[in-house]
């Protein structure tokens, strides 16, 4: 599903759960460091937001980048450096795993913002190697090989030495 058809619905689900918490434009806006204007845009359905702006806004509504997506596989979402399908979720929101595969374009560090004190990514390069995980603690994976960190702050991605490419599971344990 490209990006052109995912926006009209991106824009109906952030409305619909922006209400039902009683957020006001602005005040979902502020709590994902994004413009209000463009929000607003995202929420008509004329804007397409990147992969960043996608997990701000999850983010700050508790809620899993999937569930923004409709959990419909073949979404497809990127930002500067790296390109994301997911392939399928399971779960609830609260307990939820998402499944995605990543194409890593050398040249670019993709960072990710935090995604909360419950969430776990794993990652299994297929194709290359990348440099992940959290900001500061990067460890290089190869192709065959996985690496997990807990995704509760900044964490990157980047391809090293060419492209690479890879699947990132990632799980939202259920609140205590």
């Amino acid at each position: 599903m490209e990006s052109d058809d995912l926006a009209p619905l991106v824009g109906e689900r952030l409305r619909e759960v922006r209400a039902a918490r009683g957020l006001s434009l602005g005040a979902l806006a502020a709590a994902a460091g994004i413009g209000k204007g463009s929000l607003s845009e995202i929420e008509r359905g004329s804007r397409n937001p990147n992969l960043s702006t996608l997990y701000s806004l999850a983010n700050a509504l508790d809620l899993p980048l999937a569930w923004l997506l409709a959990e419909r596989p073949g979404a497809e979402v990127g930002a500067p450096g790296i390109d994301t399908i997911l392939l399928g979720t399971t779960g609830t929101e609260d307990d939820a795993v998402e499944i995605y595969t990543l194409r890593l374009t050398p040249g670019t560090v993709h960072r990710s913002a935090a995604h909360g004190p419950r969430v776990v990514e794993h990652l299994v390069v297929t194709r290359g190697a990348a440099r992940v995980g959290r900001a500061g603690e990067e460890v290089d994976v190869p192709a065959g090989e996985h690496y997990a960190w807990a995704s509760d702050t900044e964490h990157t991605y980047e391809a090293v030495d060419g492209p690479a490419e890879a699947v990132l599971v990632i799980r939202r344990a259920p609140a205590s």
